[in-house]
């Protein structure tokens, strides 16, 4: 009597098991070394950022809020992957519920989304105050920028939350990803059948929500630019881009880690080993969290100021 071949498995809703970086084995544990302080580093840097300019009344002021903003969303996405892929790198394999695994790709890229917003934010900032400085106080206020920063924070959760909605009702061939953390396309390479929608849509947000962004940075420090290089004297130019010079460090190591990161998948796929295309992923999202305070609070006149004030007094205490 013959017997009827048997399909493949599937599995309706899979507890996931992250591998970590695929080709290293036991010798990723040493990856630790790297993500580990990168991720006190943004614990540390964001919390004290938040701490000052909530302690300080004088520091109250939009611009500091959109940083104070952008220090919540460095903290938020650090603490989003980090905690799982250090254990994932130190203990092995992790399991990971499927309604926790989805929660993460939604974070991840929502919180991913809005910094690339708040970056957008910052840029208008600076353009405004040095363009129209007379008016400034009057164009933006501390009301507008909360009703800025909510509508960039509805606006990235409407962008992303297709993410876990294209695969919360798929099946699945595999149980298994060669991941470090559950983002969007490792899930959707183990999923049954046609998976176009997931790839085209993950392609054409990443393209849209990245490049309407960069154009609006570029074309506010074009104008930037385009009022200094009129001023009349050596010593002011160099003052109004000294207050941007922050801000475009920022930008550079949140966009060029990801760039990187999104030309290699994308185009480099078969030449580039699978593991250094998830080493980037991780860089990406741990570098800007990590940096951005270290940047902040270096060229921050006023945030340096009151860090290196509360050290002093703190140290005459002891």
């Amino acid at each position: 009597m013959a017997v009827a071949p048997q399909s493949n498995p599937t599995f309706p809703r899979p507890a996931f098991l992250l591998t970590g970086i695929p080709g290293l084995g036991g010798t990723q544990v040493w990856l630790t070394v790297v993500f580990g302080p990168m991720f006190l580093l943004a614990l540390l840097g964001s919390g004290t950022l938040l701490a000052v300019v909530q302690a300080d009344s004088t520091l109250h002021e939009p611009m500091f809020l959109l940083l104070a903003t952008l220090a919540a969303t460095d903290l938020g996405l650090a603490t989003s992957i980090a905690a799982g892929l250090l254990a994932v790198l130190w203990l092995g394999p992790c399991p990971v519920p499927y309604v926790a695994c989805l929660a993460q790709m939604f974070f991840v890229h929502w919180l991913t989304a809005l910094e690339s917003g708040v970056l957008l934010a910052i840029a208008c900032d600076h353009a405004v105050a040095v363009r129209r400085p007379l008016h400034y106080p009057s164009l933006v206020t501390k009301a507008r920028v909360g009703y800025a920063a909510l509508a960039l924070a509805l606006k990235a959760m409407a962008i992303v939350v297709l993410f876990p909605l294209l695969v919360a009702f798929q099946h699945f061939q595999a149980k298994t990803t060669d991941h470090a953390y559950c983002a969007h396309m490792a899930v959707v390479e183990l999923v049954v059948g046609n998976t176009w929608a997931n790839t085209m849509y993950g392609l054409r947000l990443s393209v849209a929500v990245s490049g309407v962004d960069i154009l609006g940075i570029t074309g506010s420090y074009g104008l930037i630019a385009h009022t200094v290089l009129r001023l009349p004297t050596r010593e002011a130019r160099a003052k109004a881009f000294g207050t941007c010079s922050s801000h475009i460090c920022v930008i550079l190591a949140f966009y060029v880690p990801g760039l990187f990161s999104y030309l290699t998948h994308h185009f480099s796929r078969h030449t580039v080993p699978k593991s250094m295309h998830i080493l980037l992923s991780n860089i990406y999202l741990l570098l800007p969290p990590a940096l951005n305070p270290l940047i902040y609070g270096a060229c921050t006149k006023q945030i340096r100021d009151r860090l290196l004030e509360t050290f002093t007094v703190r140290k005459r205490q002891f």
